[in-house]
């Protein structure tokens, strides 16, 4: 699979990127991930890439020209078809219903906003697919990028040392359910025992204890989030 990035700031995905999971992913050849700069298709002396929104306000928004044009360069540099992702904060909520489908497609190009966003023909000539990972503020969409390309990258075949990690992760399946409770060593730790079931051996018996955890973690997730009103917006 193909990721390219379009950033003001491409810097910020060095480490990001040589970073264990997606390091060895990229050295293998199961994952190429490239980022390109959005201010190298700027005119001008300065590079300008943003200026002051028309009929006045606070901040500056991204101008047209280098961002639609760097996208149609970055598309034009491989036959290969691309999806092109707009981390937005009016986009849809980032879930892992998405991602599987994200996934899927061969080649994605994610475009990272920053200051007060994209001049509205940026989403009206590339009409992308928006995206947002949260009602709360970012200064751009860099880290937005990096929560989708770890998520995605989780289930790409090869990537994770056991493929069944991914499968049963909270969200995965056909449920939708968070992981419940899980342990390891030691078996006592201040007090706190490793519940009987899962030192039982009854493979059967653990598995439908794992399954309670899951529906009761969930329940709870659904409680704290029907109780929760949002009082942000991402610009992510």
């Amino acid at each position: 699979m193909r990721i390219d990035i379009l950033t003001l700031f491409p810097e910020v995905f060095s480490g990001f990127l040589q970073g264990s999971l997606l390091g060895a992913a990229h050295c293998s050849g199961l994952i190429d991930i490239r980022t390109t700069n959005i201010r190298d298709f700027s005119t001008g002396t300065h590079h300008q890439v943003d200026d002051r929104p028309y009929g006045g306000g606070p901040g500056m928004l991204l101008m047209p020209g280098p961002v639609v044009e760097g996208v149609e360069f970055v598309k034009s540099s491989d036959p290969m078809p691309s999806h092109v992702v707009m981390l937005s904060p009016s986009g849809r909520r980032l879930e892992q219903s998405m991602v599987e489908e994200f996934s899927k497609k061969p080649r994605l190009l994610l475009l990272c906003g920053r200051y007060e966003g994209f001049d509205d023909r940026v989403r009206e000539i590339l009409q992308p697919d928006e995206v947002s990972i949260g009602d709360y503020v970012l200064s751009g969409g860099e880290v937005a990028a990096m929560v989708l390309i770890e998520a995605i990258a989780r289930l790409l075949p090869g990537v994770l040392g056991d493929p069944t990690s991914a499968l049963n992760d909270s969200f995965s399946g056909d449920e939708r359910l968070v992981e419940g409770a899980q342990y390891t060593r030691p078996r006592e730790f201040r007090g706190l025992k490793v519940p009987d079931v899962l030192l039982s051996g009854d493979h059967g018996t653990i598995a439908k204890w794992r399954l309670e955890q899951s529906v009761q973690a969930t329940r709870r997730r659904t409680h704290t989030l029907t109780n929760t009103t949002p009082s942000a917006t991402s610009r992510s």
